[in-house]
């Protein structure tokens, strides 16, 4: 017991949460390695891990985020913007959510968000917002085609995440999926017949009444290579409008204009120019912004979406509202924006100026080529070229159970540092984290916290 609490890595948490809460820990973590439920090896960093979350503030713990993948979702997606905090700050207390200030009367609610994302992407007649981008495909699927059928391609049945699959998600609220070509290869030709199928189930019918829409997944985590097909949008929206149905296509990470760094990746405006009626994306991904969904499309679409009663159940509060609507203001200043733009040349002088701070304390390291990646499921086969600081492998423990909490890569048997996604601001304060991290690493110090193993080429996450 005394050896655990004294242990460099668990008596700074234990001396922030008093010792008797600390020992109730300690005792608990004790236990269940004496019932083989750990591993001993384990104790020391399963009890200081437990004794950081404890320590922390109230909520989630801040975290500063070295591992070079931009929209990190392990670590809440996008961080957002001064002005978002600052929005948020403010509508904390009473905010004219749903209230029009000039007549007294109530007000469209997050009337002001909605004219933000209309100024931001034109081409849409009308937007809706909720709670994230599952949503807004759940509720553009059960608005439009509860009890009938959805043509989707089969190469676009997608997991996102946590083991969650969007066939299981659509057709949770009433929709049914019809899948149409195959895993690597869909051609139009494959809706068409589907289309003239009508239900497709040996039934009587025509395809109006069996077929309630057609939707279009982006892949935005995974690529298929080689002998592959797919339909367009512009193409799949023109046997949609024959057919008078309605083309919803989720473009994934909320890219609002297309943007040349992120090549292939759908963006909401030319998706609407090319023919899609509802537009269905992620507010905490490439835009930046809060946790949300945004919907944007066809203004009589959007209206029967806002009118289901599902669409209480997944309205944002007025904190979403007001840090959505300062990053729709300025865009180019979400963290996110500035760290996948971030040059090569410049992360090499953060870099650099890093690795001077760190070898004058005597921590060996050396300064390696990185590629950071978007992350959250965006661009995956885009590269992020950069510079990162390889350490030894041991300090990553320490550096997320420290006081600021640093999360980097380990790849290779080191521990990368990249500093594309920290605030340069915050530059000091991660070389002062990685130093009592190695401080805390062994036994005699800093000096001999351990041995870089050479360079392997240039990993990427």
């Amino acid at each position: 017991m005394d050896a655990l609490l004294t242990d460099p890595s668990v008596s700074h948490h234990a001396s922030r949460l008093g010792r008797p809460r600390a020992l109730e820990v300690v005792r608990e973590v004790q236990r269940q390695a004496r019932q083989g439920a750990l591993p001993a090896a384990e104790v020391v960093t399963v009890v200081a891990t437990r004794l950081a979350g404890l320590a922390g503030s109230p909520g989630p713990r801040p975290v500063l985020n070295a591992t070079g993948v931009v929209v990190h979702t392990n670590l809440g997606r996008a961080p957002l913007s001064e002005a978002a905090r600052a929005a948020l700050a403010d509508a904390s207390g009473y905010a004219d959510v749903e209230l029009d200030l000039a007549t007294g009367r109530r007000g469209r609610r997050g009337g002001s968000v909605v004219d933000a994302l209309l100024r931001a992407v034109p081409e849409a007649e009308d937007a809706l917002v909720v709670n994230n981008g599952a949503a807004g495909l759940l509720l553009a699927t059960t608005a439009l085609a509860a009890g009938r059928q959805v043509l989707v391609s089969r190469g676009e049945l997608v997991e996102i995440g946590d083991g969650f699959r969007l066939p299981d998600l659509i057709e949770s609220g009433g929709a049914r999926l019809r899948e149409v070509g195959t895993t690597n290869r869909t051609h139009l030709a494959d809706y068409e017949h589907a289309l003239a199928q009508g239900s497709g189930d040996g039934t009587t019918g025509t395809a109006r009444s069996s077929i309630a829409a057609l939707l279009k997944v982006h892949p935005s985590n995974f690529r298929v290579a080689g002998f592959t097909a797919s339909v367009p949008v512009a193409d799949l929206a023109m046997v949609a409008h024959r057919a008078g149905l309605p083309l919803v296509v989720d473009t994934g990470s909320g890219l609002l204009e297309s943007d040349p760094m992120l090549t292939g990746e759908p963006d909401a405006r030319t998706t609407l120019r090319d023919g899609a009626g509802l537009v269905t994306a992620s507010a905490d991904k490439l835009l930046g912004g809060p946790q949300a969904g945004l919907i944007l499309g066809d203004v009589d679409l959007v209206a029967r979406l806002r009118r289901h009663p599902m669409a209480r159940a997944l309205r944002v509060d007025k904190l979403t509202l007001a840090a959505l609507e300062a990053t729709l203001r300025d865009p180019a200043a979400a963290p996110v924006t500035v760290a996948r733009r971030a040059s090569a040349h410049e992360l090499r002088a953060r870099a650099d100026a890093l690795h001077r701070a760190l070898v004058d304390h005597g921590l060996p390291c050396e300064v390696v080529e990185h590629d950071g990646r978007v992350g959250g499921g965006g661009a995956p086969e885009v590269p992020l070229p950069g510079w990162a600081i390889a350490l030894p492998e041991g300090l990553a423990a320490p550096l997320r159970l420290g006081d600021p909490a640093v999360l980097a890569r380990v790849h290779d048997g080191r521990c990368l540092v990249d500093p594309r996604c920290v605030p340069p601001a915050q530059d000091d304060v991660l070389a002062g984290a990685v130093l009592a991290a190695a401080g805390r690493a062994g036994d005699v110090g800093v000096k001999d916290a351990g041995h870089v193993p050479p360079t392997g080429g240039h990993p990427a996450p």
